[in-house]
Formats: C-alpha cells, structure tokens, sequence
C-alpha cells in the first residue's frame, strides 16, 4: 500500500514546493537588457569577437561551465532574479537550449560590447539596443501564444525589467582612437545624446507594458583595469577624467528618471547607481575580503579580455574571489554578488 501512496506525497509535495516558490517571488520575471555586465550568453549566437563562452570563463560556474557569461561564475542580473525569487539564472534569449517555458520566468536580451549609440554595436559587431528591444517584442509574442493573454500580460506588467549599459560608449566608442563621435560632439553633449536614447527606450518599453524598470547607472570606469593600463605613463592609478564622466553621467539619468516618473502614469522607474558601492571596493578591497583591485586575475590583469583569456595562460589566478575584477574589463562573481545585494537592498528595495 506504501508504495502506492508515495509516488502522491511526492508529487503533492513537489506542488506545494512550486506553490511556495511561486508566492515567495516578488516578481514574475527579470527581464533584461544591456551589454556584457548582464549578458548571459547572447553573443554565443552572432557573428562577433567579443565572446567568452571558452575557459576560463565560467570556472566557478555550476559545472565550470563558460556560458558567455564575462565572469568567473554569476552576472549581476543573476543575483538579483535569485534575490526577487526568481531562478538564480536568466537564460539568454539566443540560447536555443531554453524554452519559452524558461523565459517566462526570467530573459535576458543583452549583448557584449553593445551601448545606447548604435555606433558603439557596430565597433565589434555585436547586437544594438534598437535590436535587444526587437527581441524583446518577438518574446511578448511567443509569451502570449504560449500562456495566453492573461497570463502574459500579468508578466508583461508586473515583471523587473533591468537596464544596464553605457560604459561601452564612452570607453571603446568615444575615447577610441577612430571614432567620430568625439569629433562631433563634446563629452557632455554625447551624454546628453546617450541620455536621450535611453529615455526614448524607456518609454517605448513602457509602451510595450513594461512598469517596473531599473535603468542601470555607470561604475567608476576609471578604475577598470584596462584603463589603468592606459593610463601606465601617469601613475597606472584610475583615470579620474573618465570617472568624472560616469558621475556626470549618473546625475544625467538621474534627472532622466525624475522627468519620466512624472511623465508616464503608472511607471516606477528606478536609477541602480553602482559607482559609489563599486568605488568603495576598488579604494577599500581589502574591507570586502579582496586582496587586489588594481589588477585582473586572468592573464596578467593589465589588458587581456575575451580571446586574450586563454586558460593556458600560466599567469591567472587561482583563486578570483582575491580579486575585484575578474579580466581586465568585467568584475569577478564575488565583486557581482555584493554589488547586486546593494542594488538590491537600497535602489531595488521599492519592488521587494
């Protein structure tokens, strides 16, 4: 008789296991969009240089497995779908390996190298903005024909959506050496032309349904690694003139965010400003349990990123939870995890 009933208490509680998942969630979905700090995966599938899906990507990664993910292990949009009581993963919508069924959940439409300045995608060939929304439309479609109107809508509606670009514009379209970007506008008039953008994607999502929108601002770019190593022949210490640009910039969606909260009837729009907490950690690593931010752990940690971080390479570390940043660009998964907590406890709170 016991073995009649066990496969019933299994499953009985194996519903109410999904029933509790399900009420403890704080939001249906994460969807997001952006460029390689939240891609998970979507330039696995386009024809671009800037991929990571090779080690020693994703060593720390469930299974050690690179997904495309730039980091050791976990992205920052990750963290926060596990802290809304999401899945601890948003699949990549270029993923062919997930469903419908799996994105309703959580998506993730970003792109590595791609910014809010078309431009900036075509540096390394990578998915535009314009294009991440594209997709965006093409997943409501699938959503509604998958679960219906109903169910979709209350997706749609009542979904996180994650903003999180921007620093591709600056550092490898504007301040490179080809662009015309800084012959045709000053630095704060491009940040009034990638402001702009931003607004304008902003309210064409919320056209499309979307109401509750973090839009992500700048960390310290100043400081990566990278631009560090550009900046050897004067101390090899952070380019302040860069992260004068990222403060500047913030204070631009700031003010971006204020003018779209009176705007549109109904939209909780949030501004995510990483660079005080990120800046905190580069200046005080050793108070958050790192012992180097000035350098990478792959390769040498002065320039390397994508193909350049060969798991051959004798130089990486072999611990990254040492270190802030994982390559010369991207923060490690630890740096991921506790910036995320403090996006999520202070600028995502209202959502909770």
């Amino acid at each position: 008789m016991a073995h009649k009933i066990l496969p019933w208490l299994m499953l009985l509680l194996t519903q109410l296991l999904l029933l509790t998942v399900e009420i403890d969630a704080k939001v249906p979905a994460v969807i997001v969009f952006g460029d390689s700090s939240v891609d998970t995966g979507n330039n696995n599938k386009i024809q671009t240089v800037l991929k990571s899906n090779f080690k020693p990507y994703g060593r720390d990664f469930e299974g050690g497995k690179a997904t495309g993910r730039f980091c050791n292990g976990r992205v920052p949009g990750d963290f926060i779908s596990e802290a809304f009581g999401c899945r601890p993963l948003v699949p990549a919508y270029l993923d062919p390996s997930y469903s419908i069924n799996d994105f309703a959940t959580g998506v993730c439409f970003a792109s590595a190298g791609t910014g809010y300045d078309n431009a900036t995608s075509e540096v390394l060939s990578v998915i535009p903005l314009w294009k991440e929304l594209e997709y965006y439309k093409e997943y409501q479609k699938k959503l509604k024909a998958s679960m219906g109107d109903e169910k979709a809508n209350e997706i749609i509606h009542e979904g996180l959506y994650l903003m999180s670009l921007g620093t591709n514009d600056f550092l490898e379209n504007y301040y490179s050496t080809f662009s015309s970007r800084s012959s045709k506008y000053t630095v704060e008039q491009y940040e009034d032309f990638l402001a702009g953008i931003a607004g304008n994607f902003i309210t064409e999502l919320y056209g499309l349904g979307a109401r509750k929108i973090s839009l992500g601002g700048l960390v310290p770019m100043g400081c990566l690694p990278l631009e560090r190593t550009r900046n050897l022949f004067t101390g090899s210490g952070c380019n302040e003139d860069h992260n004068k640009v990222a403060r500047d910039f913030n204070v631009k969606l700031s003010v971006l965010t204020a003018k779209l909260n009176k705007e549109l009837p109904g939209i909780k729009l949030v501004l995510s400003n990483p660079y005080d907490i990120f800046l905190d950690i580069v200046q005080k690593p050793s108070q958050y349990g790192f012992e180097s931010s000035a350098v990478a752990c792959c390769a040498t940690g002065m320039f390397e990123m994508g193909y350049l971080c060969d798991q051959y390479n004798p130089f990486t570390c072999k611990d990254a939870n040492k270190y802030v940043f994982w390559d010369s660009f991207h923060p490690t998964e630890k740096t991921n995890s506790i910036v995320a907590d403090h996006i999520v406890k202070t600028c995502l709170a209202e959502f909770l």
